[in-house]
């Protein structure tokens, strides 16, 4: 078994290493040695590792060892690369089933944890790995109010259009912060994200999910991502009766999708980490 570390983890995750910024590299917490516990941290859409930080930080304090993977075509240096819009479901889960496999090794016990894209995929792990927990955060399973069947129909009809970039912010556009994300969004990579969110809702139909319990995390304020397909989700998965399936809303927060970004929402950030790190080392 390699050691957890750094480097290794890079040669694994960062093979584009030449393209990044500082923050947008795979961050490992590691305590040199097998754990108790290990967590692997999957971030949002057009962030980057760095998202993850000071959730990274308060695990490793507990004892966890921890790796917070780079997403393929994110973390570049140059904020407005078109590397994005190539982004599939196919890389999505590779990264995701190494990050999984890698961190197998460090901990006796693993927690896959995901933020909006990255909830996702903790998600997906869920469904297909033997993990001993997935934290599901805000988790992209459809776009806020906006019906699945419709969302699916946007998907394929946005993948047959040429691709557009979006900015988060078209009041700031390139000037929005944190430096470590991408002020602009691909209206393909975001369909294709969609299609996989579709994927996944019906496998749960069908089959139990292999974790041994879920937790999914939501804003009753959420305004970017469909919670009441987190709740189908969470029933699906409860009528298979093969897991721990909980669910916990946050209900006093603002409007608000990225809860947990340090440079974006601090003050909403530092109110959910001390919840956050308790359901999630519960």
């Amino acid at each position: 078994m390699l050691p957890l570390t750094q480097a290794h983890a890079r040669l694994l995750f960062d093979r584009d290493e030449a393209l990044l910024v500082e923050e947008g590299r795979s961050i490992v917490l590691s305590h040199g040695e097998r754990r108790a516990n290990a967590a692997v941290l999957l971030h949002g859409m057009t962030a980057s590792p760095y998202q993850f930080i000071e959730v990274a930080r308060g695990l490793h304090a507990s004892g966890y060892n921890v790796i917070v993977p780079r997403l393929p075509r994110h973390g570049h240096r140059d904020r407005l690369t078109d590397v994005l819009a190539a982004l599939s479901p196919v890389e999505l889960k590779s990264a995701a089933r190494s990050a999984v496999e890698f961190a197998r090794g460090f901990g006796d016990r693993l927690t896959v944890i995901g933020f909006s894209l990255g909830g996702l995929l903790a998600a997906w792990a869920a469904q297909h790995y033997a993990v001993d927990r997935a934290v599901c955060i805000a988790p992209f399973l459809g776009v806020a109010m906006l019906p699945p069947r419709f969302a699916d129909r946007l998907a394929r009809t946005a993948l047959r259009l040429p691709n557009i970039f979006g900015w988060w912010d078209p009041i700031r556009k390139a000037r929005q912060m944190p430096a470590h994300g991408y002020p602009r969004y691909s209206t393909h990579a975001v369909a294709r994200v969609q299609q996989l969110a579709a994927e996944l809702m019906e496998e749960a139909r069908s089959q139990a999910p292999r974790a041994k319990s879920v937790l999914f995390v939501t804003n009753a304020r959420e305004m970017t991502v469909n919670n009441a397909q987190v709740r189908v989700l969470a029933q699906a998965w409860r009528r298979h009766s093969c897991a721990a399936i909980e669910t916990f809303e946050f209900k006093d927060l603002p409007f608000c999708h990225d809860i947990i970004e340090p440079l974006r929402h601090p003050d909403i950030a530092a109110r959910v980490y001390p919840k956050l790190l308790e359901l999630i080392d519960r």
